[in-house]
């Protein structure tokens, strides 16, 4: 094992898993939500939710043992039911920011100065966030608020169905998302950091062949993928934490903080640096999950160690 975790993953699990849902049932909630308002799509939810708790098996376990352990209690099935719930009200509320109505809901900004503070000198500067409540709201804080450029740096493999159908809702926004894995992805986020955009990614989740980092988290040992913090290290760029808790009804709390200053790590002692903010990340994505338990959406075992050979 290596500083840094083992061999690279070659399909972890949650991309591994078989995407769930109708992309007519997706576009119907959509249309439903546009045309006759939130309350009518999130009256659809229940039943969604109802399904998918009763027949996704694997995810349904995986969300009993997280919040055990965030709650610090055995978790019942009204605890999954609402974390499903708080999945599903974030995922229809996607509807809304895409399409720049900001309007309808209470977001509140907590530690925006940060944000100021990193792109005071003209540049950008990543903004690194979780599958933790909603990294929708964040853009849309972002680009309604004090009107931050923003790309985003996303993995759409597994999740194709639902991809399309909200990029219908805003096709203009696919000019921002930059593809991860692709030969040109480092050299788009150069350029958008360079014109002093915010350049978002997610960094709880390992994709075919990142080499996992052990990190502490919630009293075991889960594993983060090195990529986003080798990029961190590459780039150099000024990094800003963010997550968009969801707090029921029409609330959301933004919250962001300033994680690293700008500069490029040494390449001595590199790998040591990469798993120490690797270790760190961890440390606050705890903080808030414990914040806002029935915010994190990985449905898949983060503590299940990846095999020898890659395999998870």
């Amino acid at each position: 094992m290596t500083t840094t975790g083992i061999e690279p993953a070659s399909r972890p699990q949650w991309l591994a898993a078989r995407e769930r849902g109708s992309p007519a049932l997706i576009r119907l909630i959509v249309w439903i939500t546009r045309r006759l308002g939130r309350g009518a799509g999130r009256a659809l939810l229940p039943a969604i939710v109802a399904y998918f708790v009763a027949f996704s098996v694997a995810p349904r376990r995986a969300s009993r043992a997280y919040l055990a352990r965030v709650l610090g209690r055995r978790a019942g099935f009204a605890d999954v039911y609402r974390h499903y719930s708080t999945f599903a009200a974030t995922l229809l509320d996607r509807v809304y920011f895409l399409g720049g109505r900001y309007g309808h809901f209470d977001v509140r900004l907590h530690g925006a100065e940060a944000v100021e503070r990193a792109m005071a000198g003209g540049a950008g500067c990543l903004l690194i966030g979780a599958h933790l409540g909603s990294f929708e709201v964040l853009r849309a804080a972002a680009l309604a608020g004090p009107r931050w450029p923003v790309a985003m740096l996303m993995d759409n493999a597994n999740a194709r169905k639902m991809t399309q159908v909200f990029a219908a809702v805003n096709p203009a926004l696919a000019a921002d998302v930059i593809n991860l894995g692709e030969p040109e992805s480092l050299l788009r986020a150069k350029a958008r950091l360079d014109g002093g955009a915010l350049v978002g990614l997610l960094a709880d989740r390992l994709r075919p062949g990142d080499r996992p980092i052990a990190c502490p988290f919630l009293g075991g040992t889960m594993w983060l993928p090195e990529g986003p913090f080798a990029l961190v290290a590459v780039l150099g760029a000024p990094v800003v934490l963010g997550f968009g808790l969801y707090r029921g009804g029409r609330r959301y709390d933004i919250h962001f903080e300033l994680f690293r200053a700008p500069g490029a790590l040494p390449r001595a002692g590199r790998d040591a640096a990469i798993a120490a903010l690797a270790r760190a990340y961890a440390a606050r994505l705890e903080h808030y999950a414990r914040l806002a338990p029935y915010n994190w959406f990985n449905f898949f075992d983060v503590w299940a160690a990846p095999e020898a050979g890659g395999r998870r």
